[in-house]
């Protein structure tokens, strides 16, 4: 087996995690150029995932501070701010969790999402096949019915308001997300906290997006997203990926296999002591075998997308 270095890899990171002091983000034009150049990132650091996130490219890598008065916590104005406005996709899909999506990647996900093409019947077809539950079913039928609602309106519309529902309420709202098929639009000065999501169906806030999403096949945009994340960490394993997109082992094997024949990937290789295959971008190999990125002086690495 070929073999990675670690330090490499540290050194890749850091500067498409905006690690480095000289690329951190520092407003919202830095912030939607950085989700651009990923594809997509998390809002926060997820544990058990390694992935460029909103935090940590302003911030630092630093674990997220409790402080409200941290200046790391722009971050919240910035998404809120940009909620809906077209200069990114953002809803809890990756494993549920908040994330921002360019909204040229965004039809990939789409295209991968349970939405055939109908909002007003597709819905039905997943409830009666057992793929959507009642929660969920109910949420999304009353956004259609009624337009976009506030999370404290959205709860008494479909009898949601008790505390013993918050779980069954929260679950929908995230499963709805990760498929695409409603997402927060706005903030609203409702409820208690004076804080509230504005929720309203994908296909009708972004029209274009299931049209985009039409001219994709799942092979094509299972290849985009994958290449994609290796573009972001340099190297991972095959269960890096299946954790992070929910695929299964047959689907990670052909989309890498497939990225391998093209030379954008490599396979079968080492990193220092870790157990298992890794694989990693091809040009990251090339410098494996030479010299660390750290002793190179004046590298500068093309990681747009």
């Amino acid at each position: 087996m070929n073999e990675l270095i670690s330090e490499n890899i540290d050194f890749y990171r850091a500067r498409t995690f905006r690690l480095l002091p000289d690329l951190r983000l520092l407003t919202p034009a830095d912030a939607i150029e950085f989700v651009n150049q990923r594809g997509f990132v998390y809002f926060w650091p997820i544990s058990g995932i390694t992935m460029p996130n909103l935090w940590t490219a302003v911030a630092g890598d630093r674990s997220v501070a409790s402080d409200h008065d941290d200046p790391g916590h722009i971050t919240w104005g910035w998404k809120d701010e940009l909620l809906g406005k077209g200069e990114w996709y953002y809803a809890k899909i990756l494993r549920k969790k908040a994330t921002m999506v360019s909204m040229d990647v965004a039809p990939y996900f789409y295209a991968l999402s349970e939405n055939y093409g109908s909002p007003e019947h597709d819905y039905l077809t997943l409830y009666e096949q057992g793929r959507l539950t009642q929660a969920e079913k109910t949420i999304y039928e009353t956004l259609l019915n009624k337009g976009p609602l506030d999370t404290v309106t959205l709860r008494r519309a479909v009898s949601m308001t008790s505390q013993a529902s918050n779980s069954r309420f929260d679950s929908a709202l995230a499963k709805l997300q990760a498929d695409f098929k409603i997402l927060p639009v706005r903030v609203s000065q409702a409820g208690g906290w004076r804080y509230a999501f504005v929720y309203d169906i994908v296909a009708r806030y972004y029209p274009i997006l299931p049209e985009l999403a039409q001219k994709i096949s799942e092979d094509d945009a299972r290849r985009k997203l994958c290449h994609l994340y290796f573009l972001s960490v340099g190297a991972a394993q095959l269960r890096d990926v299946m954790k992070l997109f929910g695929w299964k082992t047959p689907m990670v094997e052909k989309v890498v296999t497939q990225l391998v024949g093209t030379g954008l990937l490599a396979r079968g290789l080492e990193l220092d002591k870790s157990p298992g295959e890794w694989i990693a971008l091809k040009e990251l190999l090339a410098r494996s075998k030479h010299t660390k990125y750290t002793q190179m002086a004046g590298f500068k690495h093309k990681d747009t997308v």
